[in-house]
C-alpha cells in the first residue's frame, strides 16, 4: 500500500471512522470517473478542493458533492480572504496528495476544512483515498466530522 493511502487509513482510524479503501484499477480522478467506478451517482462523490489564501498563503479544503461547484464568494467569506487556486506541486508538497487523489483525511499539515451541507442528502458518499484510483465510502456526517470540516453552504 502506498504511503499516501496508508496515511488516509491511519487518519480515519485515529478519527474513529471505519473505512475500507478500495483500489479501483482505473482512474477516479474526476467525479464522473469515480461515480462510474463506484457504481453511484456523481452527487455521491466528494470532491476535495484545495484553495490558497491570497493574503496568508494558508491552504483551505472544501468538500463538495460531485454534481456541485464551489461558490467562490461563499468560500472567501468563510476564510476571510480572497482565494486562488493552489499550485498542484504545492498541493502535493503540503498535503501529501496529488491532484485527483486528494483525500479529506490524512494531510501532511493541518488544513481548515468546510463541507457543503448538500452531502448530507446521501446515505453514503465516496471520497478519494490518496491515489488516483483509490476511494473509500462513508456516511457523510461521519466523514465531515473525521475531516474536521465545518458544515456550511459553499456550493452552487
Amino acid at each position: 500500500m502506498s504511503k499516501s493511502i496508508e496515511r488516509v487509513r491511519q487518519a480515519a482510524d485515529a478519527a474513529g471512522l471505519a473505512i475500507e479503501i478500495r483500489r479501483m484499477g482505473e482512474s477516479t480522478r474526476t467525479a464522473e470517473e469515480a461515480a462510474t467506478q463506484c457504481g453511484v451517482s456523481v452527487g455521491q462523490i466528494v470532491k476535495s478542493l484545495i484553495f490558497k489564501g491570497e493574503a496568508t498563503g494558508k491552504l483551505y479544503l472544501f468538500l463538495v458533492s460531485g454534481d456541485k461547484r464551489l461558490d467562490g464568494a461563499k468560500a472567501a467569506a468563510l476564510t476571510g480572504e480572497a482565494l486562488g487556486r493552489a499550485d498542484p506541486r504545492e498541493i502535493r508538497d503540503r498535503t501529501g496528495f496529488a491532484i485527483g487523489g486528494v483525500s479529506p483525511l490524512g494531510h501532511l499539515e493541518p488544513i481548515k476544512a468546510w463541507g457543503d451541507r448538500t452531502l448530507a442528502a446521501y446515505d453514503i458518499v465516496w471520497a478519494a483515498a490518496g491515489a488516483h484510483d483509490a476511494v473509500f465510502s462513508a456516511e457523510p456526517n461521519a466523514l465531515l466530522a473525521a475531516a474536521g470540516a465545518t458544515i456550511a453552504d459553499v456550493a452552487v
